[in-house]
């Protein structure tokens, strides 16, 4: 029986780590939100989908204006309208995708009121979505890595808005998630959410 698996949940959850890990207990090939962005912008006009290129030639300086000039609630919903553009390439991959069969996407364009119809319609597909509300470790994460860029590119006090960014991204999921009555699982507690990821996706 063909499965899909639908990993959605803010930056820094550990969206990436999930499907891995997931993806090798499973044996299954998982791809990410990001990719297909990437390769929808070699491939669509830039006419035709204006919101998916809203960030393509951003550099630090253009992503720290972008930050700064917009509150994190602002930045959401203006991130969102480009994750329902490549929402358009996630629906047509399961809906036309031949080869693979079985497979999880994960990424920030999993989002929940897109996928519920999906996934009421088809009972071989299933979502989860993960939130961190730990938020100094979301601070650690985005002050040592970076979330719009690498760390070293941008002042601190924009990496706090990006803290900001993901807290706002975990409310907007959270309340989505339970509009739509789909499972989020918190990451707080990382030796037991992936069982609990696990127990949801065998129902």
């Amino acid at each position: 029986m063909n499965k899909i698996i639908l990993i959605g949940g803010s930056p820094t959850a550990g969206k990436s780590y999930t499907a891995r890990k997931i993806a090798e207990e499973l044996k299954l090939p998982w791809i990410s939100t990001d990719t297909i962005r990437e390769q929808m912008r070699e491939l669509v006009r830039k006419t035709d989908y204006p919101a998916l290129f809203l960030h393509s030639e951003s550099t630090p300086k253009l992503a720290v204006k972008f930050l700064t000039s917009n509150t994190a609630e602002e930045i959401v919903n203006l991130h969102n309208k480009e994750n329902k553009e490549v929402w358009k390439g996630v629906k047509a991959l399961i809906e036309t995708d031949y080869v693979w069969k079985s497979f999880i996407v994960e990424g920030v364009a999993i989002l929940p009121h897109l996928v519920a119809k999906l996934v009421k319609k088809n009972k071989n597909v299933k979502a989860v979505f993960l939130v961190d509300e730990d938020l100094d470790r979301v601070r650690k994460t985005i002050f040592t890595r970076g979330l719009w860029d690498e760390a070293s590119k941008y002042p601190d006090s924009v990496k706090e808005k990006e803290v900001e960014w993901v807290a706002a991204f975990n409310d907007f999921i959270k309340k989505e998630a339970k509009k739509h009555k789909l499972p989020v699982v918190s990451v707080g507690n990382r030796k037991n959410y992936l069982k609990e990821i696990k127990r949801i996706l065998k129902k």
